[in-house]
């Protein structure tokens, strides 16, 4: 009798506990919804495989021998033609403004050395910022041009002293690559992912600090004597959000520091533009961070809705993996996502020393994502204060 009571004891016990899990909403939403998008989003962005390489063409020879090898190319799902261009230097500008991927000059005397059983060069380009696409676009195209190869038809070239094709092994023309790598010559994997990681820092400390330093503060109660002061509500803003972006500002020039002197990555564009974009990318990050802060109301769950927000901007940013190498239908969402366009900001400005020219539309995408997030967040803390 004794065992069996205990028995219903503990059963009622757990049906409570069930019960009260089911009345919790967040909690059975956070049981369900963030391992299935976020395992869906790791599953597709995180993929090593690169397709669809964006490709441009330099053809100089303009022959029906040209034409095929372009469609070669083009025809597998390594490479989609992304466009013809009159010379070399208009193709190298492409890949620097982020246009092409990669890049084919066809010389002149393509076809001609071809008819006559000689070996031709044909040069490949290839924006070696991430040296991992870089290799895999390199071994996409040596293989589709050893298939290339083996289609191309023997000449007899050999002739006997009366003018007629003396009997003997015929030869065959073939095509060889010869590869350039762009802004990376000695394809240094740790160039691509450092200056990833120096995104996901900015943003992730940003939000993390500012949420755990917003809700400390209310669990404290020192919410209520702000209330009590005479200070205004923007002046209660301005003194949270200053320093903050001190110190994360400190830390931003202590992670270039770090980046030029330990991962010598090279610095060839405006050290002030990169700043620049840092502290937006901080103050976007601070600003997700006090939106988290005002829909939690403890750290728990301050911490919770970071984990079910941070692992997807980190996944679809680009910042770690190649956008080329995501779902099409989920590389649209990287304009999204501010830590992508810090990214491109501090590869294009110091790996190929790109100014506001080119990169204004992702400096104005996060200045864009700086008001909204910020406005957001002022909101919020407002009526949070009120």
């Amino acid at each position: 009798m004794p065992r069996l009571a205990s028995g219903r004891r503990l059963q009622a016990l757990i049906a409570k506990e069930f019960s009260q899990i089911r009345r919790d909403r967040r909690l059975v939403i956070s049981l369900i919804l963030p391992p299935v998008l976020q395992l869906t989003l790791f599953g597709f962005a995180l993929s090593a495989t690169v397709s669809n390489l964006r490709l441009g063409v330099v053809d100089e020879s303009r022959t029906p021998e040209s034409r095929e090898l372009v469609a070669t190319l083009t025809e597998s799902r390594s490479f989609r033609l992304g466009g013809s261009y009159a010379t070399s230097t208009e193709l190298g500008n492409a890949i620097s403004q982020g246009t092409l991927d990669a890049g084919v000059v066809i010389p002149y005397r393509y076809a001609r050395d071809l008819q006559r059983g000689r070996p031709t060069t044909v040069q490949f380009l290839l924006n070696a910022m991430n040296a991992n696409t870089a290799t895999i676009g390199q071994a996409y195209a040596e293989g589709v041009m050893q298939s290339y190869n083996s289609t191309l038809p023997r000449r007899q070239t050999d002739a006997g002293p009366d003018g007629n094709v003396a009997p003997g092994p015929s030869r065959q023309g073939q095509v060889r690559l010869v590869p350039a790598f762009l802004y990376n010559p000695g394809l240094v994997d740790s160039w691509f992912i450092a200056t990833g990681v120096f995104g996901l820092l900015l943003i992730l400390n940003s939000s993390l600090i500012a949420s755990a330093a917003m809700v400390k503060e209310r669990e404290a109660g020192t919410i209520e004597q702000l209330l009590m002061s005479p200070a205004s509500t923007a002046e209660i803003i301005v003194a949270k959000i200053t320093p903050l972006l001190v110190l994360l500002s400190l830390m931003m020039l202590l992670a270039i520091a770090v980046l030029k002197v330990v991962f010598r990555v090279p610095f060839h564009g405006s050290l002030p533009f990169v700043l620049s974009g840092g502290v937006l990318c901080i103050l976007s990050g601070i600003s997700l961070g006090t939106v988290i802060a005002t829909l939690s109301k403890s750290a728990q769950q301050a911490q919770l809705t970071a984990f079910f927000i941070n692992p997807p901007l980190s996944s679809l940013s680009g910042a770690l993996n190649p956008i080329e190498a995501m779902p099409g239908w989920l590389q649209p969402l990287t304009a999204l996502n501010p830590i992508h366009h810090f990214a491109v900001i501090v590869r294009d400005a110091m790996l190929k020393g790109s100014g506001v020219a080119t990169l204004w539309p992702n400096f104005l995408a996060l200045f864009a994502f700086t008001l909204v997030l910020g406005g957001l967040s002022i909101w919020r803390f407002r009526k949070q204060l009120s």
